[in-house]
């Protein structure tokens, strides 16, 4: 059973609720914007896995469905054997989400932030795996500071606090060093590969590719709602023939035949 699966996921959003120009065939139906066309995908427990694309690829909406935020038009998606939608208790528990976007609540203070978080797991009396979050993501001298007097790169860093809170098996990290300094990408990823090495399922997006290609074992890349790339780090670099992984994301993603790249 994998960590992750999607079986022939597709995401057609209308376009009139968006403001999209319509599509319409002959009939005059509106088929709308498809984000998503008929993706399988499958990531094992305890893999690093990179899932990468250029914006408006689809990799925001393939979260959101696996995170329960957006449902499927068509397809099955499963966290840890639990269907996000008739199991979606038990696939939210199993998984911890980072968001690109900081969002956070400026009447707390750092530490009710995550109290507040594992509550809504159930946990109570968690302040010792709180306590070691904060110290591992450089946030103890903050814990009791509120939200509101925090940096835009430390409020980044309870979002991540956020996620690991109630101790997922599986973490999505959406872009999470995305402009923050040195220091907080360099100690997430010790930690986060601390967590991978204990036995967490990892799922990455990012635009810097050196550091999918240095964390991530096995690589997915989507174009146009569709998988054109999906190896191992080294098979997809050998195949492509790139110096390193940005090189072979640019010639996969301008080659209309990319498709020979997947498995």
């Amino acid at each position: 059973m994998p960590a992750l699966t999607l079986d022939h996921v597709s995401k057609i959003y209308p376009s009139r609720s968006r403001g999209w120009k319509k599509w319409f065939s002959n009939s005059g139906t509106d088929h709308g914007f498809k984000a998503l066309d008929n993706v399988s995908l499958s990531v094992e427990h305890g893999e690093f896995f990179g899932l990468l694309g250029p914006n408006g690829a689809g990799k925001t909406t393939l979260i959101s469905i696996l995170a329960g935020l957006v449902r499927s038009t068509s397809g099955k998606t499963e966290v840890c054997g639990h269907n996000v939608v008739t199991d979606y208790k038990q696939a939210r528990r199993s998984l911890g989400v980072v968001p690109q976007e900081i969002v956070y609540d400026p009447f707390f203070t750092v530490r009710e932030t995550l109290r507040i978080q594992s509550g809504y797991f159930g946990l109570r009396n968690n302040d010792d795996w709180i306590d070691e979050v904060l110290s591992n993501l450089g946030l103890s001298d903050k814990a009791d500071a509120n939200m509101r007097a925090l940096s835009g790169g430390m409020k980044r860093r309870v979002l991540v606090a956020q996620a690991l809170v109630h101790r997922p098996p599986v973490i999505i990290l959406d872009e999470p060093t995305a402009g923050v300094d040195v220091d907080l990408r360099r100690a997430l990823w010790e930690f986060i590969s601390r967590l991978n090495k204990a036995g967490h399922t990892i799922l990455l997006t990012t635009h810097y590719l050196e550091e999918a290609e240095a964390l991530c074992g096995r690589i997915a890349m989507l174009k146009a709602g569709h998988i054109v790339a999906l190896d191992t780090t080294q098979a997809l670099l050998a195949r492509v023939g790139g110096v390193d992984l940005e090189d072979a994301f640019v010639r996969i993603m301008h080659n209309d035949d990319a498709l020979e790249f997947t498995l």
